[in-house]
């Protein structure tokens, strides 16, 4: 076959698949699909974003938490709350650069946000940055008034990690936790 015959042929196969598509009973109501099961609720708004990614983020699902927390930048905007959780979310899943960006965006907008300040404390102790560390879980436990269990430690264990002769063996950062906001109260993870 030539070029030019193969051309004329393929032109003739597109011309027929566009008539054949213009019939006009190929997009009936009709032919969708049968009817959903008797008893299926029907769903009449979507679960929030950030309520899917915590519920995900305790399940140990980092990456679909990722894309549930930024369904809900969508609905709600790079809010503290919004930008905390994605910041969280890539902490988890190792991304330290990314988590400490996020969560000091999330400051930016917030400064009194516990559960950035403790997260961006446990992004600051993996990357060895321990005075500064020690610095944002201080802050993070004055503005919390020393209520959570969860900062304490954290802070206990960056207070220890700037002491040479109390902390000599190699620092695991496996122990610190992260802390997020839920539905007007703290909520936190635990670290599996």
């Amino acid at each position: 076959m030539t070029l030019k015959r193969t051309t004329r042929i393929a032109v003739a196969a597109c011309a027929f698949a566009l008539l054949a598509s213009c019939d006009a009973g190929t997009l009936t109501p009709e032919r969708v699909g049968p009817p959903p099961p008797v008893g299926t609720p029907v769903i009449h708004e979507a679960v929030d974003g950030l309520l899917v990614g915590h519920r995900l983020m305790a399940a140990g699902e980092y990456e679909l938490a990722l894309s549930a927390y930024y369904r809900a930048a969508s609905e709600h905007g790079l809010n503290a709350d919004v930008l905390s959780a994605i910041g969280s979310a890539d902490l988890k899943l190792g991304r330290l650069g990314q988590a400490e960006e996020r969560l000091r965006s999330a400051l930016l907008l917030d400064p009194t946000s516990v559960p950035a300040l403790n997260n961006l404390g446990v992004v600051l102790m993996n990357e060895g940055k321990i005075p500064e560390a020690k610095g944002v879980f201080q802050n993070a436990f004055a503005l919390d008034s020393g209520q959570s269990d969860v900062i304490r430690k954290n802070l206990t264990a960056a207070l220890a990690a700037m002491d040479k002769s109390a902390y000599d063996q190699p620092q695991n950062t496996s122990k610190f936790s992260l802390v997020r906001r839920g539905s007007s109260s703290y909520l936190l993870l635990s670290t599996p």
